[in-house]
């Protein structure tokens, strides 16, 4: 099946009401259909890596094909113009997490990317190298401690951007590195508590809002039974 019959798909799997929620999660929808995530995974089964169909679904422009390029993607086959093309064609926090998630952390080219892309002044290209480094922190479960506190810097040096987006993305790679182990979660705090003396009201965000959750009884409790 090509691009066109697979779009023809999602244009009849399109649904108004599901529409209407992605506005109201700040997704913009001018070229969206309102199509469920378990649906596009579904839908992306029996395509997974087709280089060559993904790069016509992404090239649609519709927010679901998109997605769907991400899934069925062969991540051998991506190149770093391509990553770079992509990022730069990103408009909505749901895409950048899908395309991380799904495909570029999965590249030879992830690891640099997360470094660089972080410093960029362009919102979603920023956010997905904070979300690349989430990525790998929830995913790369042989990933060592000191190539994750090697990210470190990055959090501290880019915490006064107070863009949604970008801010959020800095928490949650945070929160889920606190998570991973007890080691990690000493560090995690002991970086948000130098990120909360910050002067910048997202970096004081940022960090009260990590800790309270990794000095939670909860993830204290779970991170105690694991060890």
């Amino acid at each position: 099946m090509n691009a066109q019959q697979i779009l023809t798909q999602l244009h009849d799997l399109a649904n108004p009401t599901y529409l209407s929620k992605l506005q109201r999660f700040g997704i913009p929808t001018d070229h969206a259909l309102g199509i469920r995530m378990p649906v596009l995974r579904q839908l992306a089964k029996p395509y997974r890596k087709q280089h060559e169909l993904a790069l016509d679904l992404w090239d649609s422009g519709i927010h679901e094909a998109q997605i769907l390029a991400t899934l069925v993607d062969d991540y051998q086959q991506v190149t770093e113009e391509q990553l770079e093309s992509w990022v730069a064609n990103i408009q909505s926090w749901d895409l950048c997490d899908q395309a991380c998630g799904n495909l570029f952390w999965r590249t030879s080219f992830a690891h640099s990317k997360a470094t660089e892309w972080c410093q960029r002044p362009e919102e979603f290209v920023k956010r997905a190298g904070f979300v690349l480094m989430t990525v790998f922190v929830i995913h790369d479960k042989k990933m060592p401690d000191d190539q994750i506190t090697a990210f470190f810097p990055y959090l501290e040096m880019e915490a006064y951007d107070n863009r949604n987006f970008v801010k959020k993305a800095i928490n949650w790679m945070l929160r889920q590195t606190g998570k991973r182990s007890l080691e990690l979660n000493q560090k995690a705090i002991d970086l948000a508590n130098q990120i909360a003396q910050q002067e910048y009201p997202s970096a004081r965000w940022i960090a009260q809002d990590a800790l309270r959750e990794l000095q939670s009884e909860k993830v204290q409790a779970r991170l105690n039974k694991k060890r």
